[in-house]
């Protein structure tokens, strides 16, 4: 799952960054509000984290033209303003959380699940296609009550796959999951990703489904 961070304080910035990375999300770590809006109405994330008091444009205003777009996307704010009518303000232009500054990393962290859930999950902590689960709090998979082992970017993959069950994605829509803005976005490495997961599903009743031309499907068989 993709994460949009955006926060102008360096240090802060890169110590978020680095702990959403190292919790398995990818992450574009952005520094002001213009980019930041530029960013939610070309790219496909699963959450925004906004920090309020950024340069440029802030992070109520990014907030509002995110929502005058129709994107539902869950946003978290960030802000060192604890007073209770800026919190009231953000709740009002559509922000679905927020946390003051100073705050723990492990708090965000939950926090971040917790949207996740509600958001991909709809509220569940767990997604499932056949004998496949996907356990978001500990962002892991099983297969057949078998932890399976991938890397970050295999598992990056398989999680936009199992969280649109019945949708085919295609290959740019998968690398737009997989891939930060810092990163060369490959059609290409979509198609060894998957050939490795099909490796790791073999024997089971789950498979990747090629529609040419179009992407990919999870689906579970009868055997």
């Amino acid at each position: 799952m993709r994460i949009l961070l955006v926060e102008d304080h360096p240090q802060l910035g890169d110590s978020v960054a680095q702990a959403l990375k190292g919790a398995g999300w990818t992450v574009d770590l952005l520094r002001d509000g213009v980019s930041a809006d530029l960013a939610l109405a070309s790219e496909e994330y699963a959450l925004a984290i906004l920090d309020v008091g950024l340069p440029r444009m802030d992070g109520f205003q990014v907030l509002a033209r995110l929502r005058e777009r129709g994107k539902t996307v869950p946003v978290l704010m960030l802000t060192a303003r604890g007073e209770v009518k800026d919190r009231v303000h953000g709740l009002n232009l559509g922000a679905d959380d927020y946390l003051a500054k100073p705050f723990e990393l492990s708090e965000l962290e939950a926090r971040v699940k917790a949207l996740l859930r509600r958001s991909v999950l709809g509220g569940e902590q767990q997604q499932r296609c056949g004998e496949l689960i996907y356990d978001l709090d500990a962002r892991r998979f099983s297969l057949a009550g078998q932890v399976l082992s991938l890397t970050s970017r295999e598992q990056a993959v398989l999680e936009a796959l199992i969280a649109r069950p019945g949708r085919v994605m295609s290959k740019e829509q998968l690398a737009g999951q997989v891939f930060g803005l810092d990163e060369e976005a490959s059609a290409d490495a979509i198609e060894i990703y998957v050939h490795r997961l099909r490796k790791k599903l073999e024997g089971s009743a789950v498979r990747i489904v090629t529609f040419r031309g179009l992407g990919y499907l999870l689906e579970a068989t009868d055997g």
